[in-house]
């Protein structure tokens, strides 16, 4: 028998799924390991815990980015434990997909989802519609990450926009800028410094006139010939 084969655009999404951590939690045992297997496949960094104690330890200590939670466990409803996570601010930014075999009529559906829960897989399903549902909520994931990114380097670019505003302390006599530090900076370096200004350098009229005097750097006819 030949070998199974890993195309290079597969290996290359298994790559690039090893940043996301997802968290399975089932009690029972065989579809916890098989969930596990298709997630780990992927390339996903996988782990595993079969009980709400175990699954809440886990959240603690792994802080995943999604978790895969059973709806109905001995020690803990998903549900429950769902909401505990949506509530915990440290917690923030986790997806959580319940899933079930039993309880997958469409009120129950709801009801779970109303406790906060990204979405909800009610078994059987095959494993690609499994993943394919995964690698959905790992788009929004990141999707909501690059949101996020994008929001603090918009707000660092606005901050660095305002720099230039309020009163700023300049010598009478030198124009040099004292910055928030009590340091003293030539006007030019100041300016440069905080924001995207660059400077060239010429000669206005007045100081033409004062300090090259012999020199006809202006005519009367308007505006600088330099």
């Amino acid at each position: 028998m030949n070998p199974k084969i890993t195309t290079p655009g597969k290996i290359v999404q298994n790559i690039k799924n090893q940043d996301i951590k997802i968290l399975v939690v089932d009690d029972d045992p065989d579809i916890l390991f098989a969930t596990s297997r298709v997630i780990k496949k992927a390339g996903y960094q996988t782990f595993t815990a079969d009980s709400g104690k175990e699954a809440m330890e886990a959240v603690k200590t792994i802080v995943p980015d999604l978790i895969l939670m059973d709806v109905v466990m001995p020690d803990a409803e998903g549900p429950d434990l769902c909401r505990r996570i949506k509530n915990d601010p440290n917690f923030k930014g986790i997806y959580v997909l319940l899933t079930s075999g039993t309880r997958v009529e469409s009120e129950q559906q709801a009801d779970g989802l109303d406790s906060g829960a990204d979405g909800y897989i009610a078994r059987p399903l095959s494993n690609r519609e499994l993943l394919s549902r995964v690698d959905s909520m790992v788009r929004i994931l990141r999707a909501e990450r690059e949101r996020d990114l994008l929001i603090i380097e918009l707000k660092k670019a606005i901050s660095e926009i305002k720099q230039l505003s309020g009163l700023l302390p300049i010598c009478s006599h030198c124009k040099k800028i004292r910055d928030d530090k009590g340091y003293w900076s030539q006007i030019e370096s100041y300016i440069r410094d905080h924001s995207d200004a660059e400077f060239s350098h010429g000669i206005c009229p007045d100081c033409a006139k004062e300090h090259y005097p012999e020199f006809d750097l202006y005519d009367d006819k308007g505006p600088d010939k330099i």
